[in-house]
């Protein structure tokens, strides 16, 4: 592979894939983030000034006094004193920090990869929007942030999974484009399996959004058994808000059911995909990625259960979001090798 690529094209792939490696990194730490309660403790937003943290007593008592006025501390939080607060505060601040340093980390190679020429004329637009959909990712998480300085002391689950979902979408545009410099497509047709490969990607994305709802109502803490939900398979009350389609959305019970019925398919399906692939002929690096894939969705099926069954323990529940996010990754590095290939299954 290196004696084939340009070296140009594998800098600005691994520059690309660090990036991703940080947007992981991010999605983890903004879980965690949210299982502490830490998400609301910064009230305001300063995108360019807010890079330093509170220094000294006095400027730490004045950060405390704004999160003193917020409906999470009035209603959740009054107990805490600043020493209290400090604890939550640090999360917060350094999933923000991280959140520039992504974009310093993306901006600053950019920048002297155009200079350079490592970047054609014609994908620039690619690249810039990359930049752009960065920089709203931030705007959407303040957004997401206010949804919880209102009245109710926690975020809108809409606000909360359009997050999750742009950060994924930034994800993967940069993850495929890395894939494209570091393996050209060749041939001139898509593989046969291509499409139910693609079928596959698309569910797994749809139970991770599913499960950004969950954590959104934190639906988790509720029916902590498997695979019945306490002592029924359907719970009772999964429609009983009005118009029917706001229970997918809103009723914790219909929100938890339907993320368990998308990840049981979503793993039958892949039990099924790599069952089937084993007779299709495919290159090594995807036969790899397909085997990676039935690992990958079996231990994120462990982790969803025990996360479930122990009430959502902090450890158990970012490893579960992260392993969603890598199974994600699997199935896109598959869903790559097949396109632009004319081999037959």
């Amino acid at each position: 592979m290196s004696q084939t690529i340009p070296g140009h094209d594998r800098a600005v792939a691994r520059w690309l894939l660090t990036c991703c490696a940080l947007v992981f990194a991010m999605v983890v730490l903004g879980g965690v983030t949210r299982l502490t309660g830490s998400g609301l403790s910064m009230v305001d937003w300063r995108p360019v000034t807010g890079v330093l943290p509170p220094i000294g007593d006095d400027e730490w008592q004045r950060v405390f006094e704004m999160y003193q006025r917020t409906p999470e501390f009035i209603k959740k939080n009054s107990h805490m004193d600043v020493h209290d607060f400090k604890g939550i505060f640090w999360l917060e601040y350094l999933h923000r920090l991280l959140g520039r340093l992504i974009g310093i980390v993306f901006f600053a190679p950019f920048v002297y990869f155009l200079v350079r020429g490592y970047i054609r004329k014609r994908e620039w637009p690619k690249y810039l929007a990359m930049f752009v959909l960065g920089g709203l990712q931030g705007v959407l998480g303040w957004y997401m942030v206010k949804s919880g300085l209102v009245d109710n002391p926690a975020v809108s689950q809409y606000r909360l999974t359009a997050h999750l979902v742009a950060a994924f979408i930034i994800y993967a545009f940069m993850f495929w484009v890395a894939l494209s410099l570091l393996y050209p497509g060749g041939g001139t047709g898509r593989h046969p399996w291509f499409g139910r490969t693609l079928g596959l990607t698309t569910m797994i994305a749809v139970t991770i959004v599913s499960g950004g709802f969950v954590a959104g109502l934190k639906a988790g803490k509720v029916y902590n058994t498997f695979p019945m939900m306490g002592d029924y398979w359907v719970p009772p009350g999964m429609f009983t808000l009005e118009p029917w389609w706001r229970n997918f959305f809103d009723n914790i019970a219909t929100v938890q059911f339907d993320h368990r019925v998308l990840a049981i398919l979503t793993f039958l399906l892949v039990v099924a995909y790599w069952w089937r692939a084993r007779a299709a002929e495919f290159e090594l690096r995807v036969r790899k990625g397909i085997q990676a894939l039935l690992h990958t969705g079996i231990l994120q099926v462990v982790l969803g259960v025990s996360t479930l069954l122990l009430v959502v323990p902090i450890p158990l529940a970012a490893a579960h979001q992260g392993v969603a996010m890598i199974l994600f990754t699997v199935a896109l590095f598959v869903l790559h090798g097949l396109r632009g290939r004319s081999q037959a299954a």
